[in-house]
Order: structure tokens, then sequence, then C-alpha cells
């Protein structure tokens, strides 16, 4: 095998974010519950026999040294593989969104490399490597919605229904280490119990009245989109456009993206267009999209 194309590493999204305590070493303790969605860039991987490992931005430009080329470097150091690649990537999920986009690149950087090396590591084995890459990397090795707890590391597979989201994303990035910083973040938000989030997340997509153009928020909230509200306006701003049309609104991650459930069923209750067509700011970028149960490479790890 000497190339795999068109391999995807979709985005995510946040459906809530507790923050519920605070270990010794700094890292704050974390709870939520983690959907994939069909929002996704597309990398391809080339073989090389010299052991080299190079980057091709195929889209905007990454920073020199990205968590894709760390992905595979530790994978090559970890595995003693003498094997290089090219790794050309075609970015389509903002950065700087709280949507993982660079965390499911590294994570499909690994599942690619451990295939096309012929490696054979198991799934167990490139989460032990990925949590060590960042905190978000073990969820899409994981490959499966998960309630997610500790500083990420945690992943209990749960089973949603699937859900339209409308993603929209303002101009500005916000730098995660001043949201966790701010005075305004809270916590000591009270643990949540994944069964009794699930039966209230259910009981919610059952109570919706076929046509409705506003839904709820799922149960639970965001600890950070308060701080990141303070440090950005714009988060604010997306989420009142959101709030309007579809009834809800809840920033993913430590932002900028903001989403809103748009129903369960065929179509979404509401369109959202691409684009400034919406009549948007320059700079902001959005699209409709859909919850996925699995990875699209969740079959290649035992």
């Amino acid at each position: 095998m000497n190339a795999l194309y068109d391999l995807q590493a979709p985005a995510k999204l946040n459906l809530f974010l507790h923050v519920v305590g605070r270990r010794a070493d700094g890292y704050h303790l974390l709870q939520s519950v983690f959907t994939l969605i069909d929002w996704a860039d597309t990398l391809h991987l080339e073989r090389r026999a010299d052991g080299q490992l190079h980057r091709h931005d195929l889209g905007p430009a990454l920073p020199p040294d990205d968590l894709c080329l760390k992905a595979a470097r530790a994978l090559q150091a970890e595995s003693g593989c003498t094997l290089g690649a090219d790794i050309s990537i075609d970015k389509a999920v903002p950065w700087g969104a709280g949507l993982g986009g660079g965390s499911s690149d590294a994570a499909t950087v690994l599942i690619g490399l451990n295939r096309l090396w012929g490696l054979g590591w198991s799934r167990q084995r490139l989460l032990a490597l990925g949590e060590r890459l960042g905190a978000d990397v073990p969820f899409f090795i994981g490959g499966h919605t998960a309630f997610v707890e500790g500083i990420g590391e945690q992943l209990s597979p749960v089973s949603m229904t699937p859900q339209h989201y409308a993603v929209l994303k303002p101009a500005a990035a916000i730098p995660t280490a001043g949201i966790f910083s701010s005075p305004l973040l809270t916590r000591d938000t009270e643990a949540a119990i994944v069964t009794g989030f699930l039966a209230d997340a259910e009981a919610l997509v059952r109570s919706e009245v076929g046509g409705a153009k506003t839904l709820a928020s799922f149960p639970g909230h965001n600890d950070l989109q308060r701080a990141a509200e303070a440090l950005c306006p714009e988060v604010a701003e997306v989420g009142r456009w959101l709030q309007a049309r579809f009834g809800n609104s809840r920033m993913t991650g430590s932002g900028s993206a903001v989403y809103a459930r748009a129903g369960a069923g065929e179509r979404p209750v509401a369109t959202m267009h691409e684009g400034r067509t919406e009549g948007w700011p320059e700079g902001w970028v959005g699209r409709m999209c859909r919850s996925l149960d699995v990875h699209p490479l969740a079959g290649w790890l035992g």
C-alpha cells in the first residue's frame, strides 16, 4: 500500500461542557458529551521510503509544525517505523473554533499511518499515544459519540438520536488560555450523570412537534461561554443570530463557534446557507451539519 486518499477528519460539538474541578497540576476536570458532525477536513497520506515527514497544505496555510506532524513523529518514534509520509490537508473546518479540527486531523493521521505503515496497532494503543498529543485527540480515535470526563481522556460511548446542527463561527478566534484563566469561569459545576443527560436529551427530542420552527437546547450548559463572550463579544452576537432563527444556541468547546439544534427529522427545521447570502458580517463562516454516530475510519481499528 503506497497511499491513502480522501481520509475524513470530522469536527465535533460539545453538547454541554461543565468544569467540575481542578487537578493539583492545574488541569481542569471536565464533563461533556462530544458528538461528531459531517463538517470535515480531507487528508491524503502517501508513503515515503526515506523516513521523512512532510505536510502539504491544499487550502489555508497551517502552522509550520502542527499537530499532524507531531502525531506522525510520535507514532514513528514509538513504533520504530523507518517509513515516512507526505501528509496533504484540505482544510475545511475553521480553526480557533472549539470544533476540534486540529485534534481530528491528528487522529486521522494516526489512524491512517497505522494502516499505511502496516503497524497493526490496536485502538487502545493509539488512544494512549493520542492522549499525550492533546485532550481532544482520544475522542476522535475512540470514534463514537461519547460522554467525556477527566481532562478529555475518559470516554464512555453513548448512542443518541441523529440531529441537524446549524454551526456558525465569527471571524475572531479565542485563546483557550485566556478563557481558563478568566475570573468569570465557573470551576465547580455539579457533576452530571450520563444516564440522566441522555434521558433528558431523548425526552426533549421526542417532545418536538412536527414542523416546529424553534427548538430547545440540550440539557446542561457550557461553563466556558460566559468567559468567552467577555473576551469576544462576537460569540454572543452569533448566539443571538442562531437563537432568533432556531430558538436555541450554545457555544462549543472554548469557542468561538456556536451551534443550534435544528431538528432530528429528515430535514432541519430552518435553512442556513453558507456564505454571506445570510447577511452575515464579513469573516463569519457556517454551515448546516448532520451528526455522525461513528467516525468514518472507525472500522480501521479493532
